[in-house]
């Protein structure tokens, strides 16, 4: 039992790094931009986080992004020493990035992580291939849906608006980009939080195996507090803020306008809510990049900063090895210690 609250309270601590190291996502532009402070963003980013539950809950009406991310190993193989170790391995991941301002997704660290010391502990049969390599499709998949629907949006609305008064123009796009920062955060929240219930899912499941009394037999029975206390957690962490990764995101990928921050996080949040309808688990991060990219390449190709780009696509691509090979590491460790 002991250790099954363990694997909750870390699951927890570990969406609270997630929202301030993803913070950054949904704010960066609005920041860049002026429109607000960087404390009034992590309120407004934080508030949305939260919101996004009740609409998951009773809108939705389910959590499937935590259905598929509980399947990502087979369920006869899910142990908690396992989860431990994916959780460990995915905290100290996410901290190393966030340290030093890498925007890497959290997403896919945590399914690293649960696969990477799965795959030590009983081979790669152990692991639902199909369903990691869907997520790792969306790697590319995200970003590229995020930065063709920018380009699209953002010629169209150069068009609608060739007539308007640029200093009018600019000071309605940047209430604007308080509506687009609210939508990408509930996207934010939809998503991420759900990937962390998918593992406490999965440890509760593994629990019922072993006769604890927090055990469930299956997703479906998954009590409330478990959705709340993820949206909450990672909500609280939104607040903490992440500058580091802020700075990288608004400014250093390519320089953000309130016109041009409205329609990357409109059409990073579009593609979000699709995820979310897909029952993929996406990166936030990767989405919001890829976004801004389509709004950059608008100006002309030089305006994106592509030797910031390739680093960022070479850090997203590392993730979910590095963070399954340090969980592998953890768990072989681990068993040598205690067995």
């Amino acid at each position: 039992m002991e250790l099954l609250v363990t694997i909750i309270i870390l699951a927890l601590i570990f969406d609270y790094i997630n929202g301030f190291h993803d913070a950054a996502n949904s704010i960066a532009t609005i920041v860049s931009t002026r429109v607000l402070t960087p404390f009034q963003a992590v309120i407004w980013a934080a508030f949305f986080n939260f919101v996004a539950f009740f609409i998951a809950k009773y809108i939705i009406g389910g959590f499937g992004i935590a259905n598929t991310v509980s399947k990502t190993v087979v369920e006869q193989y899910i142990t908690l020493p396992i989860i431990l170790a994916g959780i460990i391995a995915a905290i100290t991941w996410n901290l190393v990035t966030w340290w030093k301002g890498i925007p890497s997704s959290s997403s896919h660290t945590l399914i690293g992580g649960f696969a990477g010391a799965a795959i030590m502990a009983n081979g790669f049969e152990a692991i639902q291939l199909n369903i990691i390599l869907k997520i790792a499709a969306f790697i590319f998949l995200a970003p590229f849906i995020g930065m063709v629907i920018a380009f699209g949006f953002t010629l169209f609305v150069l068009y609608i608006c060739r007539r308007a008064h640029p200093h009018t123009a600019e000071q309605w796009f940047k209430r604007l980009q308080l509506v687009s920062s609210a939508l990408f955060s509930v996207g934010h929240g939809l998503n991420d939080s759900q990937k962390v219930m998918g593992i406490i899912a999965a440890a509760m499941i593994a629990g019922h195996s072993m006769g604890l009394g927090m055990g469930i037999n299956s997703i479906n029975d998954l009590p409330d507090w478990v959705a709340f206390s993820c949206f909450t957690a990672i909500s609280l962490g939104t607040m903490s803020g992440g500058w580091k990764i802020v700075k990288t995101m608004g400014t250093k990928i390519t320089k953000v306008t309130p016109l041009e921050g409205v329609i990357a996080e409109t059409a990073g949040a579009f593609t979000l809510y699709l995820t979310e309808f897909l029952k993929i688990p996406v990166s936030t991060t990767h989405t919001i990049t890829g976004a801004i990219i389509g709004v950059g390449a608008t100006k002309r190709l030089s305006a994106v900063r592509w030797g910031v780009t390739q680093s960022l696509m070479a850090a997203w691509v590392l993730t979910i090895p590095g963070s399954g090979l340090l969980a592998a590491g953890i768990y072989y460790t681990a068993s040598l210690l205690f067995i």
